[in-house]
């Protein structure tokens, strides 16, 4: 019988970890994950140059369809962390036989999702665009063309991390680092080709830049299914026969993925709302708080590797009855927060000199060197949220990622718009909001962390 790859993960069955064994075990898994998240941000940037040779509107084009495929990542997501926390569940309790039933729930919430997506996206591009741009601008016509080819794409795009998710709850964290690699690597080959014809090839602009997108990351998927295939995950050998069935593995997954799903969402709303609110103050703050974000996701990613370690972590001792949910939780928010803490200070010290990188222009490189000091506290708050976040996810509890997240909405939007009116403080404000209300969200985090986790005095509980 096939088995899962030696990834660093604690072995089924294990006593409770110590907290050396458990941060070694959270680096393993996460690292690679980290590395597959920057991968795809560096890529990213070296695109945006290749396409900011054509025009500004193609850059508008590209930026845009990028935040909303950010946005269609959190409706996949359902799928991602479901099968992720199903699978480690089930081997981490020595369920194998669940796994091909998993596996087919998770197609088939795959081929319900996409054809909404990609179909209706094509259908309806114009009008998206439209809506995102408005009427009348030579954006709106790149934009346009561009969701011609990557509403399509988003087939890929979803089967992809639907396939890392499979990968992910075996405890195997590097194929989908090394497929993200290969699928990025491709691209930036491919992108310059096509945008601006070599030999044969044709010139086509920006739908030159969605096209690279879609063969490289189509290239890429078919390397992640070969890879999948030879797992052999259907072979159950002698395992004990099982009475799951797809619709019962299908219920299971959207409840620990659709909260996930909307957690994501939520915080990309809250996203959108900031800028809506900096805008009010200028280019400048807007340019700085665009370029200050693109800096901390370096940082956040690494968070949120973390997090999905933890939630490998925690799915495998939950399956297993092993009370390690405390110590994982514990761990996690301490690796997040050392990142948090040295980064930070690094932001905050050297923000000036790290801004007049990307602008010239001195006041985005004032306005950002203020943002980059405002948000120590929030990098080392958010930290432990998303850090302590791996274990809910894990443990069951998506549910209360998403009122997490939305507590912290109902506190930081009005006091952006309630702190930035203030005259002495002004953008300052925004800036301010953001670590106040990430601080609520710290501690109801950690109120639940404790209700949910904590080792009762009378001795170990058992993980539900």
């Amino acid at each position: 019988m096939s088995t899962a790859p030696d990834t660093g993960v604690i072995p089924e069955g294990a006593a409770t970890p110590t907290p050396v064994a458990t941060r070694r075990s959270l680096l393993s898994l996460g690292i690679p994950v980290y590395l597959e998240l920057l991968s795809g941000v560096i890529a990213g940037i070296i695109d945006t140059v290749w396409v900011s040779r054509l025009d500004e509107a193609a850059v508008g084009a590209v930026a845009i369809a990028t935040t909303l495929e950010n946005v269609l990542l959190g409706i996949i997501l359902m799928a991602n962390v479901g099968a992720t926390v199903l699978i480690a569940d089930a081997l981490g309790g020595g369920r194998r036989a669940e796994v091909p039933v998993i596996t087919r729930a998770v197609r088939v919430l795959w081929l319900v999702i996409t054809p909404i997506v990609a179909l209706g996206g094509f259908l309806f591009r114009d009008d998206i665009a439209r809506l995102l741009v408005g009427d009348g601008n030579e954006v709106l016509r790149t934009t346009e063309g561009f969701f011609a080819i990557s509403f399509p794409g988003t087939a890929v795009f979803f089967a992809q991390n639907v396939v890392d998710g499979i990968f992910k709850g075996t405890g195997d964290t590097r194929t989908p680092m090394r497929t993200a690699i290969l699928a990025n690597a491709l691209i930036l080959v491919l992108d310059p080709l096509l945008i601006y014809g070599v030999g044969p090839l044709p010139h086509m602009g920006v739908q030159g830049a969605a096209l690279g997108m879609l063969l490289g990351r189509g290239l890429a998927l078919c390397v992640s299914l070969v890879m999948l295939r030879r797992m052999r995950l259907a072979d159950v050998g002698g395992s004990e026969p099982t009475t799951l069935r797809w619709p019962a593995a299908l219920r299971r997954l959207l409840a620990v993925g659709l909260p996930a799903s909307g957690d994501f969402v939520l915080r990309m709303g809250i996203s959108m709302t900031l800028v809506g609110i900096i805008a009010r103050f200028g280019e400048d703050p807007l340019a700085a708080y665009g370029i200050g974000i693109k800096i901390l996701f370096v940082v956040t990613m690494a968070f949120y590797a973390v997090r999905q370690a933890a939630s490998v972590l925690t799915a495998r001792a939950r399956g297993a009855g092993e009370p390690a949910e405390f110590m994982i939780g514990r761990q996690s928010a301490l690796l997040a927060t050392l990142v948090a803490a040295a980064a930070g200070t690094v932001l905050a010290l050297g923000g000036r000199p790290l801004m007049g990188l990307f602008s010239d222009s001195s006041g985005v490189v004032d306005s950002g060197g203020t943002l980059l000091r405002y948000l120590l506290p929030y990098l080392l708050l958010l930290a432990g949220v998303v850090g302590l976040g791996g274990v809910f996810t894990g443990g069951g509890h998506t549910r209360s990622l998403f009122w997490v997240t939305l507590l912290g909405a109902l506190v930081q939007l009005p006091l952006a718009f309630g702190l930035s009116s203030v005259p002495a403080l002004g953008v300052e404000g925004v800036w301010l909001s953001m670590s106040m209300g990430v601080g609520a969200q710290y501690v109801m985090s950690y109120v639940l962390f404790r209700r949910y986790f904590a080792v009762p005095r009378g001795g170990p509980r058992r993980c539900r």
